[in-house]
């Protein structure tokens, strides 16, 4: 399986140096950031996005994702389309950088009060309207657990739920549920759960939950990643590792870590 790292905390001002530095360290893959192809969201992000994929090849380098950006916390009609219609123009770029995976995220109600589980109707209409051209360009959905929503991972669940497609599953972020306030016993469950789900992955560690958390390279925090990686074995998780430090911003010491740990226990 390939070894990669999302463009995030990671050496180079530009994608170019970011990208050089990934090739340089041995990594096989990297998740692209949607304002990569499509700065602004301006009106051509197809060409920008053949010039990426160009980078790639000189290098290479695979993209195991784009980051969509999305946000799916919405309950309007004209809100609901104009989201779907974005991912549809992103399931082309993904189609013309190469790649089959698109890292969503659930969404974000900003100061909406409504409970979490209220969300899920709607993160899953709007997950739902998207089979109708995911599914012929065999594009999947990788929802990460980010944030103050789908880090309650029953709602994750509740989700897979209702879509119910195979294109349509998990990023697993390893530290995110602890930093949302999980206890590091309590991710050994969380793990088994949504392991039978997983289409994408972010490995990271580090210590803590919110104000309290400090990221660092793989191995050197209180995640359990060993368990998270024999789960996701079991499960039969055939997609690439992919690494995200939140440590320090150094010149690519961290990531080299996470890659080295990645090659030893992945």
């Amino acid at each position: 399986m390939p070894y990669g790292l999302i463009h995030y905390n990671a050496p180079g001002d530009t994608l170019e140096q970011f990208l050089d530095f990934a090739a340089q360290a041995g990594f096989d893959c990297v998740e692209v950031q949607i304002g990569d192809l499509w700065p602004q969201e301006g009106p051509s992000p197809e060409e920008q996005t053949e010039q990426v994929a160009a980078m790639l090849r000189q290098r290479g380098l695979s993209a195991s994702a784009i980051s969509a950006g999305n946000n799916f916390c919405v309950d309007r009609e004209e809100e609901i389309r104009a989201q779907v219609v974005r991912m549809r123009r992103i399931c082309d770029l993904a189609k013309i950088l190469g790649t089959d995976t698109l890292r969503t995220e659930g969404g974000w109600p900003g100061d909406d009060p409504r409970p979490a589980v209220e969300w899920v109707p709607w993160i899953a209409e709007c997950l739902g309207r998207c089979l109708e051209f995911i599914e012929p360009l065999g594009i999947k959905l990788a929802v990460d657990n980010h944030g103050y929503l789908t880090n309650e991972w029953p709602i994750q669940l509740m989700v897979y739920e209702r879509v119910q497609s195979p294109l349509v599953g998990a990023n697993l972020d390893t530290m995110n549920y602890r930093w949302f306030g999980h206890s590091v016993e309590k991710l050994r469950e969380i793990y088994e759960a949504i392991a039978p789900h997983v289409l994408h992955t972010h490995l990271k560690d580090g210590t803590g939950a919110r104000q309290d958390y400090k990221g660092c390279a793989l191995g050197e925090g209180e995640i359990p990643l060993d368990w998270a990686v024999e789960c996701l074995k079991k499960a039969g998780y055939s997609g690439p590792w992919v690494a995200e430090y939140e440590g320090p911003r150094d010149e690519g010491t961290g990531y080299r870590k996470c890659l080295a740990w990645m090659k030893a226990n992945c």
